[in-house]
């Protein structure tokens, strides 16, 4: 077997301790999860957690990115990859069904955002990772309007900055009532698309 070069390990181990506060962190909760709770549950030092995180707050920085990467990921397939504007509505309801006021997702949002409030450091770094998700929504709405052949009735930052607070809106309200539709959210989206192709 090849061993591994000391960046690969590094890489290695840093992937392990960020899958093992992903988990921790959406089961427990961010003040109920500690850094020595997720070295123990991932089988390494406390050490090994400051070496690659400075700090909690760091980590779930990391935990989040990794989250609204992976959603964007999933959404981007639902919208660019079926050939017509219906079916492309439909894979983005079922995404919104699947995922919009997850319990879990949504808990530690509202969570870690409350803890930011009064830490000017930690919330601009955390607008500015919440921005680099509205310019990736954006980047995915306006290829589907190009594939359309269609001109947005508003730029698509804006598009994105309405379907993103929007859909916030709704995670929240999912959380408390799960029987909350997200058909509004879908509908957003109809009507901008369809305003673009008009």
């Amino acid at each position: 077997m090849t061993r591994l070069t000391r960046g690969e390990s590094q890489a290695q181990t840093r992937q392990a301790l960020l899958d093992t506060a992903s988990r921790a962190f959406l089961r427990d909760g961010f003040f109920a999860t500690s850094l020595d709770q997720v070295a123990v549950e991932a089988g390494y030092s406390k050490g090994a957690v400051y070496s690659n995180f400075r700090n909690k707050e760091q980590l779930c920085l990391a935990v989040l990115e990794h989250i609204h990467a992976e959603q964007t990921r999933l959404i981007e397939r639902a919208m660019c990859g079926p050939a017509d504007l219906p079916e492309r509505l439909r894979a983005f309801q079922e995404w919104a069904e699947r995922t919009i006021g997850d319990p879990a997702w949504t808990g530690l949002e509202c969570e870690f955002a409350a803890h930011a409030r009064n830490r000017p450091e930690l919330r601009a770094e955390l607008a500015r990772r919440e921005e680099s998700v509205r310019q990736l929504l954006a980047t995915v709405i306006d290829r589907t309007a190009q594939d359309l052949d269609a001109a947005l009735p508003m730029p698509a930052p804006d598009a994105a900055a309405a379907l993103l607070s929007l859909g916030i809106g709704l995670g929240v309200r999912r959380m408390v009532d799960p029987a909350t539709p997200v058909d509004v959210l879908t509908d957003t989206l109809r009507l901008l698309l369809s305003s673009a192709s008009a």
